[in-house]
């Protein structure tokens, strides 16, 4: 599909984009683009990054304000 396209058709590309968008406007229109790309990126590897549990089927969670954990279960009732 973009194998016709040569650099001149790029060119006028780049030239219309700046007709319509204006030259002071481009700068914020690609910083945020670029944070927009940012949080997506974030948002996707949190969703891949699941926390790991054991064979047993409980996960570890902070206990107290220290950091030590305590194991819990499909029947825990505390919240954490």
């Amino acid at each position: 599909m973009l194998s016709n396209l040569t650099g001149w058709h790029f060119l006028i590309i780049l030239v219309v984009i700046l007709l319509l968008f204006g030259a002071p406007k481009l700068p914020g229109l690609a910083r945020s683009l670029g944070q927009s790309m940012k949080i997506f990126k974030n948002e996707i590897k949190s969703d891949t990054v699941d926390e790991p549990a054991d064979k047993t089927g409980t996960t570890a969670h902070p206990d107290s304000a220290d950091g030590t954990t305590r194991p819990v279960g499909p029947g825990d009732q505390t919240k954490s």
